[in-house]
């Protein structure tokens, strides 16, 4: 997924970044008093000094990211949102310089925007994945320069090591580098025909469809017949315990028909086989009375 800036939008990135460069930088101590004013007063004055000091450090760390294909204003406004971030979160008494801080809230921010955008098939999760996918492309680099050959299932192996994931997530996030995301509509040669024109449907055929509910209109039609053939305390006792999306307890069917929990399983026992031989009798075989997953396979 390559995105392009117009000729417009990268002179007014650039105007930015001329002027951030241009900021002046701050001493240790005028920055903790900066800090200091923003978290104990609120001084929004002093907030906007030491964030401007510091889009410096925000442009930096956002040309570490430009290879990933994705525009540079977005990733600096991502970053951005990383340095307001570190300046809310940031502690001056820690004694703790603001770009060191700030530098870890600014490499999330801009990685998160980019596992978002870089390619429409979401590609990592978990922080275990979000390293392999920032780190892959180094260590693959590395171990291909040490042995002169390309990466092998070898160098997989340590690259698996060194993060701390599984083999085969290594080797997915590698086929996932290797290309990008392909379009659909995309035509697969020199023809009219798209990608998408040979993927297969899933779904039932209108004839699986129709047969389906036909199939499921007599059920139902015996299954009334069949309730039919009980008697009402019979017929109260499966509407309440079968029929229902909250089910009845036995305790409370006892206390609603005088008897004791015991005679309520007996009597639901002899429902459900009664209704079991009523519908045995209907179909003419036993399949027909079982349900078809959407894949042929009986449910």
């Amino acid at each position: 997924m390559v995105h392009i800036d117009d000729p417009a939008t990268q002179r007014a990135n650039l105007g930015f970044i001329r002027a951030a460069m241009r900021a002046p930088l701050l001493s240790r101590s005028h920055e903790f008093a900066l800090a200091r004013r923003w978290r104990e007063a609120g001084d929004a004055t002093a907030l906007h000094e030491l964030t401007r000091a510091y889009t410096r450090l925000v442009i930096a760390i956002a040309r570490r990211y430009r290879s990933y294909g994705l525009p540079m204003g977005d990733l600096v406004q991502e970053g951005n949102v990383g340095l307001m971030l570190a300046a809310r979160r940031f502690e001056p008494d820690r004694a703790v310089r603001f770009s060191t801080y700030a530098a870890w809230w600014i490499r999330s921010a801009m990685q998160d925007y980019v596992l978002r955008n870089w390619s429409i098939v979401r590609t990592g999760s978990t922080t275990a994945q979000k390293s392999l996918f920032f780190n892959l492309r180094r260590l693959r680099a590395r171990i291909e320069e040490q042995s002169g050959v390309p990466l092998d299932d070898a160098g997989r192996r340590r690259i698996a090591a060194t993060l701390g994931v599984a083999l085969g997530e290594v080797e997915q996030m590698d086929l996932r580098l290797a290309g990008a995301d392909q379009s659909l509509n995309a035509p697969r040669g020199e023809g009219d025909e798209d990608w998408q024109d040979v993927i297969a449907d899933g779904r039932p055929s209108p004839e699986q469809t129709a047969i389906s509910v036909h199939d499921g209109r007599r059920r139902s039609r015996w299954l009334a017949e069949a309730l039919e053939e009980l008697s009402p305390r019979e017929r109260r006792i499966i509407d309440a315990r079968r029929l229902r999306e909250e089910r009845a307890t036995l305790e409370e069917l006892a206390g609603a028909l005088g008897v004791s929990k015991e005679r309520v399983r007996q009597l639901e026992q002899r429902a459900l086989l009664k209704l079991r031989r009523s519908l045995c009798r209907r179909a003419a075989r036993p399949a027909d009375l079982l349900l078809e997953a959407a894949d042929g396979a009986t449910a």
